[in-house]
Protein backbone atom coordinates (compact mmCIF):
# COMPACT_ATOMS: atom_id res chain seq x y z
CA UNK A 1 0.00 0.00 0.00
CA UNK A 2 2.71 2.48 1.29
CA UNK A 3 4.65 1.68 -2.44
CA UNK A 4 1.36 2.60 -4.29
CA UNK A 5 1.31 6.05 -2.29
CA UNK A 6 4.36 6.93 -3.03
CA UNK A 7 4.14 6.19 -6.97
CA UNK A 8 1.69 8.98 -6.95
CA UNK A 9 2.99 12.23 -8.36
CA UNK A 10 1.94 15.71 -7.28
CA UNK A 11 0.27 17.98 -9.92
CA UNK A 12 3.19 20.21 -11.47
CA UNK A 13 0.61 23.47 -11.03
CA UNK A 14 0.80 23.76 -7.22
CA UNK A 15 2.92 23.94 -3.98
CA UNK A 16 2.75 22.49 -1.02
CA UNK A 17 4.04 24.23 1.80
CA UNK A 18 4.53 22.99 5.36
CA UNK A 19 4.60 25.82 7.63
CA UNK A 20 6.57 25.24 10.76
CA UNK A 21 7.35 27.30 14.00
CA UNK A 22 8.04 27.20 17.58
CA UNK A 23 5.23 26.69 20.17
CA UNK A 24 4.92 28.42 23.45
CA UNK A 25 6.78 26.03 25.35
CA UNK A 26 9.92 26.59 24.33
CA UNK A 27 12.19 26.16 21.63
CA UNK A 28 11.92 22.55 21.40
CA UNK A 29 8.37 22.89 20.97
CA UNK A 30 8.21 22.92 16.98
CA UNK A 31 4.80 22.72 15.12
CA UNK A 32 3.56 22.75 11.45
CA UNK A 33 0.72 22.70 9.22
CA UNK A 34 0.72 22.19 5.25
CA UNK A 35 -0.94 24.48 2.49
CA UNK A 36 -1.59 24.14 -0.99
CA UNK A 37 -0.57 26.91 -3.03
CA UNK A 38 -2.70 27.42 -6.45
CA UNK A 39 1.37 28.47 -7.87
CA UNK A 40 5.21 27.81 -8.12
CA UNK A 41 7.30 28.85 -5.48
CA UNK A 42 10.41 30.07 -6.03
CA UNK A 43 11.25 32.40 -3.33
CA UNK A 44 10.36 33.31 0.51
CA UNK A 45 8.28 36.07 -1.13
CA UNK A 46 6.04 33.79 -3.05
CA UNK A 47 4.63 32.15 0.41
CA UNK A 48 1.81 34.48 2.05
CA UNK A 49 1.66 34.54 5.89
CA UNK A 50 -0.89 32.16 7.51
CA UNK A 51 -2.23 31.76 11.30
CA UNK A 52 -2.88 29.06 13.44
CA UNK A 53 -5.19 28.69 17.10
CA UNK A 54 -2.35 29.92 19.37
CA UNK A 55 -4.54 28.65 22.28
CA UNK A 56 -3.43 24.80 21.30
CA UNK A 57 -0.03 25.93 21.30
CA UNK A 58 0.18 27.90 24.89
CA UNK A 59 0.89 30.76 22.76
CA UNK A 60 -2.96 33.09 22.76
CA UNK A 61 -6.04 33.01 25.62
CA UNK A 62 -9.04 31.11 23.79
CA UNK A 63 -11.30 34.10 23.87
CA UNK A 64 -8.26 35.99 21.56
CA UNK A 65 -6.52 32.77 20.17
CA UNK A 66 -5.35 34.08 16.38
CA UNK A 67 -1.36 33.88 15.91
CA UNK A 68 0.04 35.27 13.04
CA UNK A 69 2.98 33.27 11.52
CA UNK A 70 6.20 35.25 9.05
CA UNK A 71 7.87 33.38 6.53
CA UNK A 72 11.74 33.68 7.42
CA UNK A 73 13.86 31.22 6.01
CA UNK A 74 12.93 28.77 3.17
CA UNK A 75 13.88 24.99 2.35
CA UNK A 76 12.76 22.31 0.29
CA UNK A 77 10.68 19.58 1.69
CA UNK A 78 12.47 16.52 1.91
CA UNK A 79 9.56 14.09 2.24
CA UNK A 80 7.22 15.79 -0.64
CA UNK A 81 10.46 15.47 -2.87
CA UNK A 82 9.34 17.83 -6.04
CA UNK A 83 11.14 21.01 -6.75
CA UNK A 84 7.60 23.01 -6.13
CA UNK A 85 6.68 21.78 -2.32
CA UNK A 86 8.82 23.41 0.39
CA UNK A 87 8.82 23.65 4.24
CA UNK A 88 9.22 27.25 5.15
CA UNK A 89 10.18 28.25 8.96
CA UNK A 90 8.24 31.24 10.54
CA UNK A 91 8.38 32.86 13.48
CA UNK A 92 4.83 33.70 15.52
CA UNK A 93 3.22 37.66 15.74
CA UNK A 94 0.20 38.54 17.04
CA UNK A 95 -2.88 39.65 15.06
CA UNK A 96 -2.09 43.57 15.76
CA UNK A 97 1.65 43.09 14.25
CA UNK A 98 3.38 42.15 17.92
CA UNK A 99 6.55 39.81 17.95
CA UNK A 100 4.87 36.76 20.73
CA UNK A 101 6.73 36.10 24.02
CA UNK A 102 7.73 33.28 22.27
CA UNK A 103 9.09 34.69 19.12
CA UNK A 104 12.55 34.94 20.22
CA UNK A 105 14.23 35.11 16.71
CA UNK A 106 13.41 38.64 16.12
CA UNK A 107 14.98 39.71 19.39
CA UNK A 108 18.06 38.09 18.63
CA UNK A 109 17.61 39.80 15.17
CA UNK A 110 18.05 43.09 16.48
CA UNK A 111 20.99 42.10 18.10
CA UNK A 112 22.97 41.40 15.43
CA UNK A 113 21.67 44.00 13.49
CA UNK A 114 23.41 46.55 15.46
CA UNK A 115 27.19 45.38 14.23
CA UNK A 116 26.59 43.61 10.93
CA UNK A 117 29.91 44.37 10.03
CA UNK A 118 31.23 42.52 12.75
CA UNK A 119 29.91 39.20 10.14
CA UNK A 120 29.62 36.58 13.10
CA UNK A 121 30.06 33.06 12.68
CA UNK A 122 28.60 29.86 13.87
CA UNK A 123 28.42 25.88 13.79
CA UNK A 124 26.35 23.89 16.82
CA UNK A 125 27.52 20.32 17.38
CA UNK A 126 23.52 19.20 18.61
CA UNK A 127 23.63 15.89 20.37
CA UNK A 128 20.71 13.98 21.46
CA UNK A 129 19.33 10.79 22.30
CA UNK A 130 16.94 8.17 20.34
CA UNK A 131 14.14 6.24 22.58
CA UNK A 132 11.63 3.51 22.02
CA UNK A 133 9.45 2.43 24.26
CA UNK A 134 10.53 4.28 26.64
CA UNK A 135 14.32 3.90 26.93
CA UNK A 136 17.59 4.68 24.52
CA UNK A 137 18.52 2.66 21.58
CA UNK A 138 20.79 -0.22 22.84
CA UNK A 139 19.28 -0.51 26.45
CA UNK A 140 17.44 -3.56 27.89
CA UNK A 141 13.20 -2.76 27.55
CA UNK A 142 13.09 -2.06 31.62
CA UNK A 143 12.40 2.34 32.37
CA UNK A 144 15.96 3.74 31.21
CA UNK A 145 15.34 6.18 34.49
CA UNK A 146 15.42 3.78 36.72
CA UNK A 147 18.51 2.78 36.91
CA UNK A 148 22.16 4.62 37.24
CA UNK A 149 24.54 3.20 34.64
CA UNK A 150 25.47 -0.60 33.77
CA UNK A 151 24.71 -3.76 35.93
CA UNK A 152 25.54 -6.90 36.48
CA UNK A 153 22.03 -7.66 34.66
CA UNK A 154 22.15 -9.53 31.40
CA UNK A 155 21.45 -6.73 28.43
CA UNK A 156 22.49 -3.59 30.36
CA UNK A 157 25.29 -2.15 28.30
CA UNK A 158 29.01 -2.04 29.53
CA UNK A 159 30.56 1.07 30.46
CA UNK A 160 31.72 4.53 28.18
CA UNK A 161 34.45 3.55 25.68
CA UNK A 162 33.28 1.80 22.84
CA UNK A 163 29.99 3.70 21.62
CA UNK A 164 31.85 6.74 20.44
CA UNK A 165 32.50 6.86 16.54
CA UNK A 166 31.98 3.17 16.51
CA UNK A 167 30.62 1.00 13.49
CA UNK A 168 28.89 -2.41 14.54
CA UNK A 169 25.62 -3.94 15.65
CA UNK A 170 26.70 -4.71 19.26
CA UNK A 171 28.14 -0.72 20.33
CA UNK A 172 26.22 1.45 17.73
CA UNK A 173 22.65 2.22 17.63
CA UNK A 174 20.58 4.32 16.10
CA UNK A 175 22.48 4.76 12.59
CA UNK A 176 19.70 3.95 10.19
CA UNK A 177 18.06 7.36 12.04
CA UNK A 178 21.14 9.45 11.61
CA UNK A 179 21.50 8.81 8.43
CA UNK A 180 18.12 9.42 7.46
CA UNK A 181 17.92 12.45 9.09
CA UNK A 182 21.47 13.56 7.50
CA UNK A 183 20.02 12.87 4.24
CA UNK A 184 16.61 14.78 5.41
CA UNK A 185 18.73 17.67 5.80
CA UNK A 186 20.67 17.59 2.67
CA UNK A 187 17.95 17.33 0.73
CA UNK A 188 16.10 20.18 2.35
CA UNK A 189 19.01 22.41 2.56
CA UNK A 190 19.95 22.85 5.76
CA UNK A 191 23.59 23.61 6.34
CA UNK A 192 24.40 20.29 8.30
CA UNK A 193 27.78 19.19 8.22
CA UNK A 194 28.31 16.30 9.88
CA UNK A 195 26.95 13.57 12.53
CA UNK A 196 28.34 10.94 14.61
CA UNK A 197 28.03 8.44 17.47
CA UNK A 198 27.88 9.73 21.55
CA UNK A 199 29.86 8.17 24.18
CA UNK A 200 26.40 6.96 25.48
CA UNK A 201 24.56 4.27 23.32
CA UNK A 202 21.42 5.46 21.61
CA UNK A 203 23.39 8.51 21.82
CA UNK A 204 23.44 10.90 18.71
CA UNK A 205 25.45 13.87 16.97
CA UNK A 206 25.18 16.33 14.17
CA UNK A 207 26.47 19.65 13.28
CA UNK A 208 25.41 22.78 11.67
CA UNK A 209 27.78 25.49 10.40
CA UNK A 210 28.96 27.90 9.68
CA UNK A 211 25.89 29.64 9.28
CA UNK A 212 26.44 33.97 9.54
CA UNK A 213 24.13 35.55 12.37
CA UNK A 214 20.27 34.91 12.03
CA UNK A 215 20.99 31.71 10.05
CA UNK A 216 22.34 29.81 12.97
CA UNK A 217 19.12 29.47 14.41
CA UNK A 218 16.93 28.92 11.86
CA UNK A 219 19.20 26.27 10.38
CA UNK A 220 19.53 24.13 14.01
CA UNK A 221 15.58 24.96 14.51
CA UNK A 222 15.06 23.25 11.16
CA UNK A 223 17.44 20.13 11.80
CA UNK A 224 15.15 19.56 15.00
CA UNK A 225 12.13 19.20 13.40
CA UNK A 226 13.46 16.83 10.75
CA UNK A 227 14.99 14.65 13.24
CA UNK A 228 11.23 14.67 14.54
CA UNK A 229 9.88 13.88 11.32
CA UNK A 230 12.72 11.17 10.78
CA UNK A 231 11.71 9.87 14.01
CA UNK A 232 8.33 9.01 13.14
CA UNK A 233 9.14 7.03 10.10
CA UNK A 234 10.93 5.04 12.70
CA UNK A 235 8.69 4.99 15.60
CA UNK A 236 11.33 6.29 17.69
CA UNK A 237 11.17 9.22 19.84
CA UNK A 238 14.15 12.16 20.38
CA UNK A 239 15.08 13.07 23.37
CA UNK A 240 16.95 16.90 23.93
CA UNK A 241 17.35 15.96 27.46
CA UNK A 242 20.38 17.31 28.53
CA UNK A 243 20.93 14.07 31.39
CA UNK A 244 18.79 11.62 30.11
CA UNK A 245 20.56 8.79 32.03
CA UNK A 246 22.19 9.39 35.39
CA UNK A 247 24.93 7.92 36.65
CA UNK A 248 28.65 7.33 34.63
CA UNK A 249 26.89 8.96 31.24
CA UNK A 250 27.88 11.49 29.30
CA UNK A 251 24.97 14.08 28.79
CA UNK A 252 23.90 16.01 26.30
CA UNK A 253 25.12 19.53 24.84
CA UNK A 254 24.92 21.54 22.44
CA UNK A 255 28.18 22.97 21.63
CA UNK A 256 28.53 26.26 20.08
CA UNK A 257 31.46 27.32 17.94
CA UNK A 258 31.37 31.10 17.59
CA UNK A 259 33.77 34.13 15.68
CA UNK A 260 34.09 37.34 14.47
CA UNK A 261 35.80 39.00 11.36
CA UNK A 262 38.57 40.72 13.74
CA UNK A 263 39.03 37.29 15.36
CA UNK A 264 39.19 35.51 12.13
CA UNK A 265 42.15 38.00 11.38
CA UNK A 266 45.45 36.64 10.44
CA UNK A 267 48.05 38.30 12.47
CA UNK A 268 50.92 40.47 10.22
CA UNK A 269 54.41 39.95 11.37
CA UNK A 270 54.71 42.19 14.50
CA UNK A 271 50.75 42.83 14.85
CA UNK A 272 48.50 41.12 17.23
CA UNK A 273 45.91 39.64 15.29
CA UNK A 274 42.41 37.33 15.99
CA UNK A 275 43.81 35.34 19.10
CA UNK A 276 44.05 38.85 21.04
CA UNK A 277 40.05 39.14 20.42
CA UNK A 278 39.31 36.22 21.34
CA UNK A 279 40.94 36.41 24.43
CA UNK A 280 39.12 39.68 25.36
CA UNK A 281 35.72 38.28 24.29
CA UNK A 282 36.64 35.17 27.05
CA UNK A 283 37.17 37.71 30.05
CA UNK A 284 33.79 39.20 29.14
CA UNK A 285 32.20 35.65 28.84
CA UNK A 286 34.01 35.11 32.28
CA UNK A 287 32.29 37.88 33.66
CA UNK A 288 28.95 36.99 32.65
CA UNK A 289 29.02 33.90 33.20
CA UNK A 290 25.76 33.16 35.51
CA UNK A 291 23.81 35.21 32.80
CA UNK A 292 24.78 33.07 30.53
CA UNK A 293 24.22 29.39 32.55
CA UNK A 294 20.71 30.95 33.09
CA UNK A 295 19.69 31.15 29.44
CA UNK A 296 21.60 28.33 28.24
CA UNK A 297 19.25 25.38 29.01
CA UNK A 298 17.05 23.63 31.45
CA UNK A 299 18.40 20.83 33.88
CA UNK A 300 21.92 21.80 32.96
CA UNK A 301 22.92 21.54 36.44
CA UNK A 302 22.76 17.87 35.65
CA UNK A 303 25.08 17.88 33.09
CA UNK A 304 27.71 20.75 34.21
CA UNK A 305 29.11 18.68 37.20
CA UNK A 306 32.89 18.50 36.85
CA UNK A 307 32.57 15.10 34.68
CA UNK A 308 32.02 13.43 31.94
CA UNK A 309 33.77 16.26 29.98
CA UNK A 310 32.71 19.27 31.54
CA UNK A 311 33.16 21.81 33.86
CA UNK A 312 31.53 22.43 36.90
CA UNK A 313 28.29 24.73 36.18
CA UNK A 314 29.20 27.10 39.52
CA UNK A 315 33.14 28.21 38.29
CA UNK A 316 33.75 29.25 35.37
CA UNK A 317 37.16 28.08 32.68
CA UNK A 318 38.77 28.31 29.53
CA UNK A 319 41.55 26.59 27.94
CA UNK A 320 43.88 25.86 25.13
CA UNK A 321 42.35 22.18 23.52
CA UNK A 322 40.35 21.43 26.81
CA UNK A 323 37.27 19.78 26.66
CA UNK A 324 36.58 19.80 30.29
CA UNK A 325 36.58 23.65 30.14
CA UNK A 326 33.31 25.89 29.67
CA UNK A 327 35.16 27.66 26.51
CA UNK A 328 37.76 25.84 24.42
CA UNK A 329 40.26 27.21 22.13
CA UNK A 330 41.25 24.99 19.14
CA UNK A 331 45.24 24.11 19.50
CA UNK A 332 44.97 25.21 15.87
CA UNK A 333 43.73 28.49 16.65
CA UNK A 334 46.09 29.24 18.85
CA UNK A 335 49.02 28.11 16.05
CA UNK A 336 47.26 30.28 13.96
CA UNK A 337 47.02 33.04 15.89
CA UNK A 338 43.08 33.17 14.81
CA UNK A 339 40.08 31.45 14.51
CA UNK A 340 37.38 30.79 16.71
CA UNK A 341 36.11 29.71 20.53
CA UNK A 342 33.97 26.79 21.23
CA UNK A 343 31.07 27.46 24.23
CA UNK A 344 30.83 24.01 25.44
CA UNK A 345 28.07 24.91 28.29
CA UNK A 346 24.64 25.51 26.71
CA UNK A 347 22.32 22.52 26.90
CA UNK A 348 20.83 20.27 24.24
CA UNK A 349 17.25 21.89 24.91
CA UNK A 350 18.79 25.32 24.14
CA UNK A 351 17.51 28.27 22.34
CA UNK A 352 19.74 28.76 19.79
CA UNK A 353 18.64 32.39 19.39
CA UNK A 354 19.10 32.76 22.63
CA UNK A 355 23.07 31.24 22.84
CA UNK A 356 24.20 32.64 19.74
CA UNK A 357 22.70 36.06 19.64
CA UNK A 358 24.25 36.51 23.92
CA UNK A 359 27.43 35.42 22.12
CA UNK A 360 27.71 38.12 19.84
CA UNK A 361 26.60 40.69 22.11
CA UNK A 362 28.61 39.50 25.25
CA UNK A 363 32.34 39.47 22.82
CA UNK A 364 31.50 42.02 20.81
CA UNK A 365 28.34 44.41 22.10
CA UNK A 366 29.36 45.25 25.85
Amino acid sequence: RRAAMDALQFPTDKSVVEYVWIGGDGPLDLRSRAKVLHKAVNDIEDIPDAGFDGFQTNQAPPDCSEVRIKPRALFQDPFRPTRQNRMVLCDCWSPDKRPLPSNTRIMAQQLFDVQPQAEPWFSVTQEYTIFKDGKPLGWPSATARSFGGPTTQLGYPGPQGPYYCSAGADVSFGRQIAEAHLKACLCAGVKISGVHGQPMPGQWAFKVGTCQGIEMGDHLTMARYLLNRVGEHFGCVVSFDPKPIPGDWNGAGCHTSFSTKAMREVPNKGEIGGFEEIRRGIINLERKHQEHIMAYGEGNERRLTGMHETAHIDTFSWGVGNCMAHIRVPKSTEIAGCGYLEDRRPASNMDPYVVTSMLFKTCCLD
